[in-house]
């Protein structure tokens, strides 16, 4: 079948197959004005808990004039080329020197957006002979730069210890029949429902197997560990996660990322990673924005303290409530409800229009059907009364949805 003939009749996919009616509300959403708890949707002012702005900086005046500053002294152009042929500044190069500094690692790459670099980093680490053994609820990312790899891999259950050594004794026996190596790998905080990589307990494996770690920090980088320095400073594991990952996108309110590691490690990426090699350098206004960014992170604790202030006056609400908040230990909080895609439909509807407030959803095929999960992101801007006045939405929404009330169409539904 011709190609765009397939793409025509595949309806979008599993996720655009909803398309007609989603598009612009629940999914591709338009927030507008400054990137904060109160922004607008739709022309109305909505409280706002769907931004990964965990330390409240993508609004931050010193950062916003920082933005500006490296806008108009360099432009957006600059520097012109891929790193390795034209795009090299001391500026790039004191980041990363200032990122591993901060993060304890001997030395870091800069790179130029979080997702492609992942993959890329798993592409570059590996060869055909070698064993990935990773985690069952690994972000798209890693999965992504799995696809890539030739060799054999090995998954083992979210975050269940017991899987992971039964795991790592087949990939050591596959290992040792093709000269490989054995590269782990998982994440800091898992993105969707908060919990934590047992970092600490991974790396205790080292005494059994002989294997390398990798993590992905992308949503512990600024909100875990002590001075936000990441998870594995959260457990103390720092020596032992061989290449850590981490990214702009979330508490440096950014664009870009950086993977950190030996200084041999390093300067093998830097060399060897085609995501790097063959593209444009990191343009400069971000990097010297990333500079204001990790400033403010390490000269302001009190951004993090505010931050898990309004994390545990959230999360404890909820539970006192009897909310079902899973097993989440970061400021990443899911609420996990019951019900199929049309009461979804009416309690997302419900939310935003009546009582202006935005948060995401997440329901099948990325969950089981029947399960919703309202997925929240404190950040240090928000306030008490923010949350206060949440808990109540959502103790509304619940007994609505208990009721039987969101089966049924809304009567001041959303023209969708």
């Amino acid at each position: 079948m011709d190609i765009l003939e397939r793409i025509k009749k595949d309806a979008g996919g599993p996720i655009g197959m909803y398309q007609a009616y989603s598009h612009g509300y629940f999914s591709f959403p338009k927030l507008e004005g400054d990137i904060g708890p109160r922004m607008k949707f739709r022309g109305r002012e909505v409280l706002n808990w769907s931004l990964n702005n965990y330390l409240g900086l993508a609004n931050h005046p010193e950062v916003r004039k920082a933005d500006a500053d490296g806008a108009a002294e360099f432009g957006m152009a600059a520097p012109m080329g891929a790193r390795m042929m034209s795009g090299q500044t001391k500026y790039h190069e004191q980041l990363e020197r200032e990122l591993a500094a901060f993060v304890g690692k001997e030395d870091a790459f800069l790179l130029n957006f979080g997702y492609q670099g992942m993959i890329s980093i798993i592409d570059c680490l590996l060869n055909r002979r070698d064993v990935v053994v990773y985690d069952a609820e690994s972000h798209a990312c890693i999965i992504d730069g799995l696809r890539m790899h030739t060799g054999k891999r090995f998954v083992f259950g979210h975050n269940d210890m017991e899987s992971l050594r039964k795991q790592l004794g087949h990939a050591q026996k596959v290992a040792g029949e093709t000269g490989g190596g054995v590269l782990v790998i998982t994440e800091g905080v898992f993105g969707m429902k908060g919990d934590l990589g047992k970092l600490d307990e991974i790396v205790a494996l080292k005494k059994e197997f002989d294997f390398r770690l990798l993590v992905d920090d992308a949503h512990g980088f600024g909100t875990m560990g002590p001075d936000g320095r990441g998870t594995a400073h959260h457990f103390g594991a720092i020596e032992g996660v061989d290449v850590l990952f981490n990214t702009f996108a979330k508490s440096m309110a950014g664009i870009g990322a950086f993977v950190a590691s030996h200084k041999y490690v390093i300067d093998f990426l830097r060399y060897n990673m085609r995501s790097q090699t063959y593209a444009k350098s990191l343009p400069m206004p971000m990097v010297m924005g990333a500079f204001k960014r990790l400033e403010l992170i390490r000269t302001h604790p009190e951004y993090l303290a505010k931050l898990w202030e309004i994390v545990h006056a959230l999360q404890n609400g909820f539970r006192e409530r009897g909310f079902d908040i899973g097993v989440t230990q970061s400021p990443v909080t899911p609420v996990f409800l019951k019900g199929d895609i049309p009461e979804a439909t009416n309690l997302v509807v419900d939310l935003r229009e009546n009582y202006n407030l935005f948060c995401s959803v997440v329901v099948y095929p990325v969950i089981p059907k029947g399960e919703i999960i309202l997925r929240i992101i404190p950040t240090a801007v928000h306030t008490l009364e923010d949350v206060e006045y949440t808990l109540k939405c959502f103790d509304a929404i619940r007994g609505r949805l208990e009721s039987g009330e969101y089966k049924k169409p809304m009567p001041n539904m959303a023209d969708k």
